[in-house]
């Protein structure tokens, strides 16, 4: 099984402390954060989406990106991913992704997709981002970086199903599918294995993390509402070892890529313990 650690997930270790601590767990690749860390937030606690302390600048140069594939080379990490928030149909963007991708040896980048928030209708967000695609495969292909839409919450593409209904337009050489079930406790679960099965050849890439359900019962006791938490691993709604057999029986051979937001461990632990989960959970005679 080949593992891999996205560095929103350990937002108080330097590139070179990560590297290190990947190594010290046996994972062997890094999704690289590609996002600035705000001037207003440099002081505070690192954090995941503010001052996470293992980001490459996007307003950087080659060589400060450089430094990233250098703390991944001295521990023998690869550099799997670059990993961006993008806009859809922001290109020039995406291609400066692309090209930090390319600079430092990685495989894919994440591409921008809609949001959906019941403002705008859900088919003109569906022709907007397959317009963008569309430029997003040409980038990949001249680049020879692959473009991945991730299974997100609030956005038009939360299940396998509806990820599959906007790559499929696309060579699956250059535009494939983030398949992450955690997200999919927040919004767009289908059964896993159907879910894989329809995905097939555009399946590139798997992050690991769980989540759950709270009840908050009203004030006047009438009614209640139901909201999605994060969670450790093997605490929340996600079957992990389920969904590994799943992936295993559509020959999936990929990184599962932790991206753990319980908070549950510090980020050290959080990786021993991550690659020790999954081990237990793995089939090895179907993995070997």
């Amino acid at each position: 099984m080949k593992l891999s650690v996205f560095t929103v997930a350990t937002p108080d270790l330097v590139p070179e402390e990560l590297a290190n601590a990947a190594a010290d767990a046996g994972i062997e690749s890094i999704e690289w954060r590609f996002k600035e860390v705000p001037a207003d937030a440099a002081e505070e606690k690192p954090s995941f989406w503010r001052h996470n302390r293992c980001s490459m600048d996007p307003g950087g140069t080659q060589e400060d990106w450089l430094g990233f594939r250098e703390a991944a080379d001295k521990y023998e990490r690869r550099s799997l991913a670059v990993v961006p928030y993008l806009s859809c149909g922001d290109v020039e963007a995406t291609e400066k992704v692309m090209q930090a991708a390319k600079l430092i040896g990685a495989s894919f980048i994440r591409a921008g997709i809609p949001g959906y928030d019941r403002k705008r209708n859900y088919n003109e967000l569906y022709d907007q981002a397959v317009q963008y695609l569309h430029e997003v495969e040409e980038l990949a292909a001249a680049y020879g970086v692959k473009a991945l839409v991730e299974t997100h919450h609030l956005t038009i593409a939360p299940s396998a199903g509806l990820a599959h209904r906007l790559v499929s337009h696309f060579n699956p050489q250059h535009i494939g599918v983030l398949y992450d079930p955690g997200n999919m406790v927040y919004e767009g679960y289908e059964n896993y294995r159907m879910g894989l099965e329809l995905l097939g050849p555009y399946l590139a890439h798997v992050h690991v993390k769980n989540g759950g359900y709270r009840k908050t019962p009203s004030v006047d006791g009438t009614s209640a509402v139901w909201s999605a938490e994060w969670s450790a691993l093997s605490e929340g709604a996600v079957p992990w070892r389920q969904v590994i057999q799943d992936l295993q029986s559509v020959g999936y051979d990929g990184y599962y890529g932790i991206e753990d937001f319980s908070g549950t461990f510090e980020s050290r632990e959080m990786l021993v313990r991550f690659a020790e989960q999954m081990n237990e959970w793995t089939d090895h005679k179907q993995s070997v």
